[in-house]
C-alpha cells in the first residue's frame, strides 16, 4: 500500500519505535494521528489519549480519530509492555500477566474489532501489529512478554488468512533488540552494535516494508536464521538458549532482557 495522501494511526507513538513510525510516515507524505496514554500535547488535533487495552477507550479513540483525520487506512498497533520477572518462568505476578495480555494481545484484537467492518465496507486497508523476536524465539528472563508476542504474531496470521480477501493487508513486525527507553537504551547506545538497531532503523524498514504489503518484517535479517534453526530442531535449539542463559548468569549475574544484546 502506498503511504503518501493515507491516513495513518499509530499507537504508542509518544516515544520509542511508535513515534519513530510516526515521523517516518508523516516524511512519506501520511496524515498520521497518535494514540497513547501518555506523553501527548493536549492541544495537538493529531493526537489521542488512550488506553488501548480498554476496549470502549479505544473504540471512543478510533472514532475521535475519524472525526479528526477521516477513514483510518493504515493502523499501527504498536503499544507493548515488558514484565517484571524477578525470578523463574512463572514468578511474574497475575497483575503482570495480565497486564502483558491486555496490551501485547488484546489491543490488537481490540483494534481489529473497531476497523474491519470499516475495511471491508471500502475494500482496503492495512494493519500492522509490532510484535518482537520474542514471537518467533524466545525472550530469555521475559515469559510473559515471551507468551504473549506469540500469541501477537498468531493472531497477524488469523487476520491476514481471514481477512486478506477483504481488501486487508496485514504486517507482522519482529524486531530484536532496539535501543529504547523501554529496555534503557539509546540511540547513541545503537552505534558500536550490529544487534542493536536504532528506533528509527526499525521504522524506515517498516514503512518499506508496508509498501510492499509484505507480511513478515524482520528489521534484524538474522532473525530468520534463529527461527529455521529453531523449526528444524527444536531440541537443539533448547539447548542452545539454556547455554545463552548460563552465559548472562555468568557474565551479569543474571538473565534480564535488556542485557542480552550484549552477547549476541
Amino acid at each position: 500500500m502506498q503511504v503518501r495522501g493515507k491516513n495513518v494511526v499509530v499507537t504508542g507513538g509518544a516515544n520509542g519505535i511508535g513515534k519513530a513510525l510516526a515521523d517516518q510516515f508523516r516524511r512519506a507524505g501520511a496524515t498520521v494521528c497518535i494514540i497513547d496514554r501518555a506523553g501527548l500535547e493536549e492541544d495537538d488535533p493529531h493526537q489521542v489519549l488512550c488506553d488501548v487495552s480498554d476496549e470502549p477507550s479505544l473504540q471512543l479513540a478510533i472514532a475521535e480519530v475519524r472525526k479528526r483525520i477521516g477513514p483510518v487506512d493504515i493502523y499501527v498497533s504498536n503499544a507493548g509492555v515488558l514484565s517484571d520477572q524477578p525470578d523463574g518462568a512463572a514468578s511474574a505476578s497475575n497483575e503482570d500477566w495480565a497486564r502483558c495480555w491486555s496490551i501485547n494481545v488484546m489491543a490488537h484484537v481490540f483494534a481489529a474489532r473497531a476497523l474491519l467492518p470499516e475495511i471491508a465496507a471500502r475494500g482496503g486497508g492495512h494493519f500492522v501489529i509490532v510484535a518482537s523476536a520474542a514471537g518467533l524465539l524466545n525472550q530469555i528472563g521475559d515469559a510473559a512478554y515471551s507468551a504473549t508476542k506469540h500469541a501477537a504474531v498468531s493472531f497477524a496470521e488469523s487476520l491476514a488468512i481471514t481477512h486478506g480477501p477483504d481488501g486487508l493487508g496485514v504486517s507482522v513486525v519482529c524486531p530484536q533488540y532496539v535501543a529504547t527507553s523501554l529496555i534503557g537504551l539509546t540511540a547513541e547506545e545503537a552505534k558500536s552494535r550490529d544487534t542493536l538497531l536504532t528506533a528509527e532503523d526499525v521504522a524506515q524498514v517498516i514503512l518499506q516494508a508496508v509498501e510492499q504489503d509484505q507480511f513478515m518484517i524482520l528489521p534484524h535479517q538474522q532473525v530468520s536464521k534463529y527461527a529455521r534453526s529453531r523449526a528444524q530442531d527444536h531440541d537443539a535449539w533448547i539447548e542452545g538458549m539454556k547455554r545463552l542463559r548460563k552465559q548472562a548468569l555468568d557474565s551479569f549475574g543474571d538473565a534480564r532482557p535488556e542485557r542480552f544484546y550484549r552477547l549476541l
